[in-house]
């Protein structure tokens, strides 16, 4: 289990001077489908992700939680430009990804890698993992095949395999093996930032321990800062500084990870909670399980998207939609939701 899982590296501080990533209104809007059995639908938007809103500081790993459908991996491609964003900022070093194109944006996303969820998909059968991991290398213009070779064999031994492996293909590995490829194919042009899209979730879970004691002992290491992209709570627990948790497109709550495990505040990170075996926060607490199903991004509801399943709605959270707000009773702690931020309203139910 994640939860009894001990490493010997210490995780490093973050640098709270620097602020590597910051995100600011991002929006990712598709267009509904064309044909659809309901014809009232083909104009309308999708609203994967909504006006999103946080910040990564360098050597920090922020966890990403939320139910399937939430648009967590759309913002991860967003905020990496592999899908243009509808409208936002992604400050990177200093740079708006969002206005870089061409030469500018390829040189830049050196230093911003991902990791995917499905480690076979993500790696070329036909190729060897040699290969895999040196391609980046020769793109970024290591054209020495000796150089190119050693810089391998190195990241190969950094991630647990055998540099003797490099000639074979990704059918001869395992699926943790595979996935320590990923992240030495993800590590060879040296980036500050990675974005890990549920890289543990298809892996048995004492696979898992081992790649995420992987990824933080490199951040020991290196000083890389990981955007955690995960459904997992225990995992981003054990490995994230600050929790962001998404519903519909939105952030509904950001605290550092022990705060928000042990004071959650809004009632869909309460039910998620929950819903872990034998939940550490407030044993004792009674909350009613969370209800019905997430709406569809396709019709948006009006008002508090949490609404329609929230077991203490209240009848201006169907009509307002609450603001992420900063909590003046704990530092750094965000939350938009009417019971939280305006208390008096709760009389009007």
């Amino acid at each position: 289990m994640i939860d009894s899982i001990q490493t010997h590296d210490t995780k490093p501080k973050p640098d709270n001077d620097k602020i590597l990533l910051k995100v600011q209104g991002l929006k990712m809007h598709f267009k509904g489908p064309r044909k659809s059995i309901f014809p009232w639908q083909g104009n309308k938007m999708i609203k994967a992700v909504d006006g999103v809103d946080f910040e990564i500081k360098s050597g920090q790993t922020l966890g990403l939680v939320g139910e399937s459908g939430c648009g967590k991996s759309t913002l991860g491609r967003a905020v990496l430009q592999l899908k243009r964003p509808t409208a936002g900022q992604v400050i990177f070093e200093g740079r708006d990804l969002c206005k870089l194109t061409g030469n500018e944006l390829r040189i830049t996303r050196r230093r911003a890698q991902i990791i995917f969820q499905d480690s076979y998909a993500s790696l070329d059968p036909r190729r060897s993992i040699g290969y895999t991991i040196g391609e980046p290398l020769l793109f970024s213009g290591m054209t020495d095949a000796k150089i190119r070779r050693e810089r391998i064999n190195e990241l190969l031994h950094l991630v647990g395999l055998n540099p003797n492996y490099e000639n074979r293909y990704p059918h001869e590995f395992s699926g943790g093996q595979r996935q320590r490829v990923n992240i030495a194919r993800a590590l060879a042009t040296d980036p500050s930032f990675i974005v890990a899209d549920e890289p543990v979730s298809a892996l048995d879970v004492s696979v898992q321990a081992q790649v995420v004691n992987l990824m933080r002992s490199i951040q020991v290491r290196t000083g890389i800062a990981y955007l955690f992209i995960s459904h997992d709570l225990r995992v981003v627990r054990y490995i994230s500084d600050h929790v962001a948790v998404m519903y519909l497109g939105r952030v509904v709550e950001s605290a550092p990870t022990e705060t928000l495990f042990s004071n959650p505040q809004h009632p869909y990170t309460q039910a998620l909670l929950e819903s872990i075996p034998e939940p550490k926060w407030e044993k004792d607490a009674k909350h009613e399980a969370l209800k019905g199903e997430i709406p569809s991004a396709l019709d948006s509801p009006t008002g508090c998207s949490f609404a329609s399943r929230c077991p203490f709605v209240m009848p201006h959270c169907r009509t307002i939609d609450p603001e992420l707000t900063l909590l003046a009773s704990e530092e750094n702690h965000h939350v938009a939701c009417h019971l939280i931020t305006e208390p008096n309203h709760l009389n009007e139910s």
